[in-house]
C-alpha cells in the first residue's frame, strides 16, 4: 500500500507506477534505512512521542527484519513496494500491528532518504579508501622495485628525457593520493545528519537532533531543513571524486596499453588480466586496462547527468532527486571495479628492463642532459640549447646520435665542449646528476617509494 494513499482515490497507470517505482534500485539502501528507523525509534522515546517499552519494540522488530533480509537479499527483489522505505514499513507493520505505524511520525520520506544516502555514503567511501591505498602500494611497490629501471619519458608522446620505471609509477601514486585527499574531503562534509528535519520545514517533534546525529556516527546535524532534504552536494561531489581518479587511472591505462605494444615492448601483462583473439591466435590482448579506461567514460556520463539533473531544481525536495542513486551507485561501483582491476594489472605487469634500457639509446633524449653540461662549462643556457638543437640537426643528417658526433662537428658547433663533455651523458650516471626533490634519480625514486609504503603501512 502507498504511504501517501488517503488523498488520492483509484489506481495509478501502470505505466506511471514502473515509472515511479523506485524500489528496484533504492533497495541498495535497505540497512542503512532500518539503521536510520531505528535511531528515530530511540528519538522518538527520548521525545516522548513513544514509551521505551514502543521503542524498544520496535527496534527489536527493526533488528529481525535486518537479519531476515541480510539472509535472504531476494526478498527485496521480489516486493512489489513503492520504495525501500514503504517495504521496511509494511513489514514492520505486519511484524508489530499498528505500533509500526507509529514510527514515521515527525520525519518525511524526504529527511529519511537524505539520511540513508549519507550512511551509504560514508561506508562506500571507508571502502573506495581502501582499493585506492591499495592500488597505491601496488604501484608504489613497482617503483621500488624498478627505481633505477631506466626509460624513455615522453612529452607529445615524442621521446623526451630519460626517466626510470620506478618514477613513473610514482607520478601515478601522487595523483591517486589526490584522489583519496578529495574522498576525504566529500566525506567530512557529508559527515551531517538531517533526520529530523522532516518533509520542509522541520520535525514537530521535540526531538534532540544532535544526539540523533551522533547515535548514527555523524559528526553533527544539518542546520537548515530547507537545504537538508534537498541538498545532494554530497553526490555531486562523490560523482565528480570518481570521474578525475577514473581519468587518473585513464591515463595509466593509455601510458601502459602503449607500453605493452610490440612496438615499445617495455612490459608485459599477466595471463590473468589479458585475453586473446577469436581469430588471431598470436594474439595477447590488454583488456583490463582497455575496460578500466573505456569504463572512465560511463562515470563522466553520470556526473553530466546528474549535473543536468541538479542544476534547475528549486526548493526543496523534487522527485528528479530520485536520479541520484542510480547515478551514484552505478558510478562508485563501476569505480571500485575500476580499481580493484588496475590493482590486479599492476601486480601482474613485468617490465624489460633491457627494452626500455634500448629505447634511451636513440631520440636524442640525452640533449637536454648535453646542453645541462655546457651550462656548467659556462655557456648561458640559451646558447647551449641553440647549439644542441644545431648539433642535433646534425646528427640527423649523419644518422647519429650525439655522443657518436665526430669531435671536430662537436666542437664546431659548441667550442666550450671539450673531450669530456660526452662522458656525461653515460646512461648509467645520467640521472645521479639530478638531485632536487621529485627528480628520476633511482635513489630518490627508492627513497620515495619506500617513504609511501610507510605512509600506506600506516
Amino acid at each position: 500500500m502507498a504511504l501517501w494513499g488517503g488523498r488520492f482515490q483509484g489506481k495509478l497507470d501502470p505505466a506511471f507506477e514502473a515509472f515511479n517505482r523506485s524500489l528496484p534500485f533504492d533497495r541498495e539502501l535497505w540497512r542503512e534505512d532500518m539503521i536510520a528507523s531505528r535511531a528515530w525509534a530511540r528519538a522518538q522515546v527520548q521525545a516522548g512521542s513513544l514509551t521505551k517499552a514502543e521503542g524498544a519494540r520496535l527496534v527489536a522488530a527493526l533488528g529481525r527484519l535486518e537479519r531476515e533480509v541480510a539472509a535472504d537479499p531476494s526478498r527485496l527483489e521480489a516486493a512489489s513496494d513503492e520504495d525501500i522505505h514503504g517495504y521496511v514499513e509494511a513489514r514492520l507493520v505486519a511484524d508489530v500491528g499498528d505500533l509500526g505505524k507509529k514510527l514515521h511520525a515527525g520525519r518525511s520520506r524526504n529527511d529519511q532518504v537524505a539520511t540513508d544516502l549519507r550512511l551509504w555514503c560514508k561506508r562506500r567511501v571507508a571502502e573506495l579508501d581502501l582499493e585506492l591505498a591499495a592500488l597505491m602500494r601496488a604501484l608504489a611497490q613497482l617503483a621500488e622495485r624498478e627505481a633505477a629501471t631506466l626509460m624513455p619519458g615522453f612529452t607529445h608522446l615524442q621521446r623526451a628525457q630519460i626517466i626510470t620505471v620506478g618514477h613513473h609509477a610514482l607520478a601515478y601514486v601522487e595523483m591517486l593520493a589526490r584522489d583519496r585527499s578529495r574522498l576525504g574531503d566529500a566525506g567530512a562534509r557529508l559527515d551531517a545528519c538531517p533526520l529530523g528535519s522532516g518533509a520542509l520545514a522541520g520535525s514537530f517533534l521535540a526531538v534532540d537532533r544532535r544526539a540523533l546525529a551522533k547515535d548514527l556516527g555523524f559528526k553533527e546535524a544539518t542546520r537548515n531543513s530547507l537545504d537538508a532534504v534537498s541538498d545532494r552536494d554530497f553526490v555531486a561531489e562523490l560523482l565528480f571524486v570518481a570521474t578525475l581518479s577514473c581519468a587518473h587511472l585513464s591515463r595509466l591505462c593509455e601510458d601502459w596499453i602503449f607500453f605493452s605494444t610490440q612496438e615499445a615492448g617495455f612490459l608485459e601483462l599477466g595471463d590473468d588480466v589479458s585475453t586473446g583473439s577469436s581469430l588471431m591466435p598470436q594474439k595477447k590482448n590488454p583488456d583490463s586496462l582497455e575496460l578500466v579506461r573505456g569504463k572512465g567514460a560511463r562515470v563522466l556520463g553520470r556526473l553530466t547527468g546528474f549535473l543536468a539533473c541538479l542544476r534547475s531544481l528549486p526548493l526543496a525536495y523534487n522527485k528528479d532527486l530520485q536520479e541520484d542513486k542510480e547515478a551514484l551507485f552505478e558510478a562508485l561501483a563501476t569505480w571500485q571495479a575500476c580499481l580493484v582491476v588496475a590493482k590486479a594489472a599492476v601486480a601482474s605487469a613485468r617490465f624489460d628492463s633491457e627494452r626500455c634500457r634500448a629505447a634511451c639509446e636513440t631520440g636524442y633524449l640525452d640533449a637536454t642532459e648535453l646542453a645541462d653540461a655546457l651550462v656548467r662549462r659556462g655557456v648561458p643556457f640559451r646558447e647551449a640549447h641553440e647549439q644542441v638543437g644545431r648539433l642535433v640537426r646534425a646528427g640527423l643528417a649523419e644518422g647519429k646520435e650525439l655522443r657518436d658526433l665526430d669531435p671536430e662537428v662537436l666542437q664546431a658547433i659548441a667550442p666550450q665542449a671539450d673531450a669530456s663533455i660526452l662522458d656525461e651523458l653515460e646512461r648509467k650516471s645520467l640521472l645521479q646528476r639530478r638531485r632536487a626533490l621529485g627528480a628520476a634519480n633511482p635513489r630518490l625514486v627508492r627513497r620515495e617509494a619506500q617513504r609511501w609504503l610507510r605512509t600506506l603501512a600506516r
